[in-house]
């Protein structure tokens, strides 16, 4: 008797569709169970606003999981960066995979400090805008979305200078080869969660919860639990932009985080460590750290 495929429900761009194409692939190695693939189009992906203004993460995400919540698909892929930090009862992240290269790639002809003074630089990320000016507040930082082929167009027909984008993105899509600097994270902190892949089914399936549980990377889960604790402590009390990454070497979980200004002029960073099993305790001891450093009064005079 076959078994019936598991239906896993996708954005159309091509990062999703290759995202949710490789973890289609580990699940039928690793169990030998068929996959097939449902695209689904989302506001997020029909809509020409920023995404700053549309509510921010949820918005490629409530579509997928409609159609989780309607039966019409089992399982979904996120990049675990779109997903909100506060958890709905309704879904389980029945795993979190090995996690890809969590940083930030510069797309351009040069390198971040050979670009001259007024450069345009290309990005839909106010954390990425808050970093990148305190370490160069001489370039002009564009405002940008679309996907990564739209954005790099951007550089390619001379609008702009450089892009910024997720160096696993762009890994996942084979364009890393136009990368001319990777940022490491002393230079910049990703996104909580960046890098990583979140597959998300209903909770009361728990038959797919279990079946889906041979993805999960214990290391990575532990490390973006910390990252998201951290953001989801913080966001109570500050809406500046906000850098985090976690690394467990099997024995400590060190997490490092900073919150900086709009303006890039001030910024409070702090790093913690402690046992990977107290992952999300972590995070919201250190962000209260923060926050008594003064981390939610970071967008207070600068950016007005």
């Amino acid at each position: 008797m076959t078994r019936p495929a598991l239906r896993l429900g996708t954005r159309r761009s091509l990062l999703a569709t290759t995202q949710s194409q490789m973890v289609a692939d580990a699940y039928t190695a690793r169990t030998g169970g068929p996959v097939e693939l449902v695209g689904i189009t989302t506001y997020g992906d029909v809509t020409k606003a920023h995404l700053a203004q549309l509510g921010g993460t949820g918005v490629f995400v409530s579509a997928l999981r409609d159609e989780l919540l309607e039966g019409e698909i089992d399982f979904a892929v996120h990049s675990l960066k779109d997903l909100p930090t506060t958890q709905d009862p309704r879904f389980t992240l029945a795993a979190l995979p090995a996690r890809h290269d969590h940083r930030d790639a510069l797309v351009g002809l040069h390198k971040f400090a050979d670009l001259a003074p007024g450069a345009r630089v290309g990005t839909g990320s106010p954390r990425r805008v808050a970093m990148l000016s305190a370490l160069r507040p001489d370039l002009e930082y564009v405002p940008i979305r679309g996907n990564a082929d739209t954005r790099i167009g951007k550089v390619t027909s001379g609008e702009l200078d450089a892009v910024v984008l997720a160096a696993a993105g762009l890994g996942r899509i084979g364009r890393d080869a136009e990368i001319a600097q990777i940022f490491e994270t002393d230079e910049l902190l990703p996104a909580p969660g960046q890098g990583a892949l979140a597959v998300e089914c209903r909770t009361d399936r728990t038959d797919i919860v279990e079946a889906l549980s041979v993805l999960d990377d214990p290391a990575t889960r532990s490390a973006v639990t910390a990252e998201r604790a951290l953001l989801n402590a913080l966001e109570a009390g500050c809406s500046a932009p906000v850098g985090a990454f976690a690394f467990d070497d099997g024995h400590t979980l060190n997490l490092t985080a900073v919150v900086v200004s709009i303006d890039g002029r001030e910024a409070v960073r702090k790093s913690a460590a402690g046992s990977p099993s107290e992952a999300a305790n972590l995070g919201r001891l250190l962000a209260a750290e923060m926050i008594a450093e003064g981390a939610d009064r970071l967008m207070g005079e600068h950016s007005h």
